[in-house]
């Protein structure tokens, strides 16, 4: 089989590496541009969402077709349901993707279960991501391909070439460890992210850490020794962003402009806690107002149909 992304003669430049040139590697310039990107995206969706024309959510069919049918199936288990039609023809998504995957680790997951609890409360109708599903990209390989392409990929990088296991396992060095703080609340009108900053120099309650390394390093890093197998990345993700998505719109419900507005306020309850609760203050560290990337878990390395987080685990690295 043919290789996918192939590279051509000459090797593609890496994506990640033109922001810490401009940067000067100084985590502190990367932390600003990652700040920047959020807090602008999220003025310009507030904008947008509480304009009087709005004219409602932007709707993940994919998704709200396999909630349907994960639905139907529960229902049609239960007895109250043709079971026929859905086992004859269930929804299924063909979007093949190979990823790296970071993981949040325990104290993450346990703040992202808070906020999901404060905007079911105001949005119920609201896809929230599972526990086991949360994740951040560090880096997309390629997305929306046939099985047999991302297969072809994942061997590649696994069996033919051994980089995958080097790169699962890349965060346990000292040297390699990236830090994540400052959490905050990012939103449009189709999904909720839990969005961080690359570390520059706060306190910390990690005697090891270092942030001359940033999170934004790490991404270049995984990139080079991928583009240096011979596969020219199919990445969609390389704003300056890391956010672990956990909540999609799959419905109208709550598009009115009362609703919406209600909405928003919740959001900037939310990050106004955040601030309190978790950001830095008086030279101390909430225990858990950061993250270390390859806490509990390395970085795993994450085939198929893993649109929202799911797919197959085909490699997960040693934690720190």
């Amino acid at each position: 089989m043919t290789l996918p992304h192939t590279a051509a003669s000459q090797a593609p430049a890496n994506p990640f590496s033109q922001l810490i040139i401009d940067s000067d590697n100084n985590p502190s310039e990367i932390q600003s541009r990652y700040e920047a990107h959020r807090s602008n995206r999220n003025a310009l969706f507030r904008g947008k969402l509480l304009d009087k024309d709005f004219s409602g959510w932007q709707i993940d069919e994919i998704l709200r077709k396999l909630t349907l049918a994960q639905e139907a199936a529960v229902t049609a288990a239960n007895g109250n349901g043709d079971s026929l039609e859905v086992w004859t023809a269930p929804f299924i998504d063909h979007r093949h993707n190979l990823n790296f995957y970071a993981r949040p680790p325990k104290h993450i997951r346990e703040i992202i279960a808070e906020i999901q609890t404060e905007l079911m409360d105001i949005a119920p109708t609201l896809w929230f991501s599972p526990p086991d599903s949360l994740h951040v990209t560090t880096l997309e390989i390629g997305s929306s391909r046939t099985a047999e392409d991302v297969d072809a990929l994942a061997t590649h990088l696994h069996e033919k070439t051994g980089v995958a296991l080097k790169l699962v396992n890349y965060t346990n060095s000292p040297r390699h460890r990236a830090r994540l703080v400052k959490p905050m609340l990012s939103y449009d009108a189709s999904a909720m992210a839990l969005s961080f900053l690359p570390a520059a120099g706060e306190p910390t309650n990690h005697s090891f850490q270092n942030d001359a390394y940033s999170y934004h390093n790490l991404r270049r890093d995984l990139a080079d020794q991928v583009l240096d197998t011979g596969i020219a990345l199919g990445a969609r993700y390389v704003v300056p962003s890391a956010h672990v998505t956990i909540a999609r719109f799959v419905n109208q419900g709550g598009s009115d402009a009362e609703s919406v507005k209600k909405l928003v306020e919740r959001i900037e309850r939310v990050n106004g806690t955040l601030k309190k609760r978790y950001w830095p203050a008086d030279g101390v560290m909430p225990v858990k107002g950061e993250w270390i990337v390859g806490q509990e878990e390395g970085l795993e390395m994450n085939k198929g149909t893993s649109w929202y987080g799911g797919g197959e685990r085909v490699l997960v690295g040693k934690g720190i």
